[in-house]
């Protein structure tokens, strides 16, 4: 049945229209408070409750951006032969029961920006003397990380130095206490590489 359907009886035609008006906005409103309540703003299911996603702050202005799930880097990984790494010691000789501070500094010598992978995984700083290799980084690594950065052409970036005891290395003595390597003025050179690029040379430093 209609619900305005022509209006009967001794009252004028416009009454019965204006009554009929405002029982559908009473209607509409008592409607309107409902879905009101229903879709509350805040409630279960509202915007409120979408869970938030916490950026990482950049690791700097070379430094590439973590990538989420719905993307991938789009920065071609660096060729061979464009990077260049070089070894780095915080001295050229230490006193006697110094321990030196090693470190190295990866430059891309290429033309455009490239990623490369410089976590401590790829990684490996080597001492040797003479012909003898005394101490090897990832001998006894542990928790070794994987770090995609972006390199630009002509800025090089140097790592976090790592610390050696003057020990010998090897995989068999992690876990229990090591030789110290020889001193008084003993010369010993750091080569490093990341990856499969090679160090440019060696760093020579002295032990007291």
């Amino acid at each position: 049945m209609s619900t305005l359907r022509e209006p009967v009886g001794p009252k004028d035609k416009s009454v019965y229209v204006r009554r009929r008006i405002i029982v559908l906005v009473a209607l509409l409103a008592v409607v309107a408070a409902v879905v009101l309540i229903i879709l509350k703003p805040g409630g279960a299911g509202g915007a409120s409750d979408a869970p938030k996603v916490s950026v990482p702050s950049d690791l700097g202005d070379t430094a590439a951006k973590p990538t989420t799930s719905a993307g991938k880097n789009s920065t071609p990984a660096c060729a061979e032969g464009e990077l260049v790494v070089t070894p780095i010691t915080d001295k050229a000789s230490y006193a006697e029961g110094e321990e030196p501070k090693l470190s190295l500094k990866v430059e891309n010598r290429g033309t455009k920006a490239c990623s490369a992978d410089l976590g401590t995984a790829t990684m490996t700083f080597a001492i040797t003397s003479g012909s003898d290799q005394v101490w090897l980084s990832t001998d006894c690594q542990k928790k070794p990380d994987h770090r995609s950065i972006i390199l630009q052409p002509g800025k090089p970036l140097e790592t976090e130095t790592i610390t050696w005891d003057r020990t010998r290395s090897s995989k068999d003595t992690c876990d229990i206490s090591r030789d110290p390597v020889t001193a008084g003025g003993a010369s010993y050179h750091l080569k490093v590489a990341v990856g499969s690029a090679q160090g440019d040379g060696t760093a020579q430093f002295i032990l007291g």
